[in-house]
């Protein structure tokens, strides 16, 4: 417990965990990464919580491409990139298309 401004709080430590993986859309060999609409939501939170973070990208472009401005996640908190095939960037298994038969 720790008060701020008169009111008292509990802190509680970070998660860290050994490994993080996350997935983007694009990303530069530095590590440099944007994700794509709800993966903003939950992706660079998981990758600054990794004592080694490891994105794979579904596009790999050349350092100094993105524009600084769109970059999600730094790369100073990412140790690898890994390319990903057109195979498996167009495979997304939580992805699932729900349909009704009428």
């Amino acid at each position: 417990m720790r008060e701020f401004h008169g009111v008292p709080q509990v802190l509680e430590e970070s998660i860290v965990t050994d490994f993080a993986l996350v997935r983007a859309a694009v990303a530069d060999p530095m590590g440099n990464a944007v994700f794509h609409a709800s993966a903003r939501n939950f992706n660079p939170n998981a990758a600054t919580a990794g004592r080694i973070t490891i994105v794979e990208a579904e596009e790999v472009v050349p350092t100094g491409a993105l524009d600084p401005d769109a970059v999600h996640l730094p790369g100073i908190f990412v140790h690898r990139v890994v390319a990903l095939t057109p195979e498996q960037a167009a495979h997304k298994a939580v992805e699932k298309r729900m349909t009704r038969s009428e």
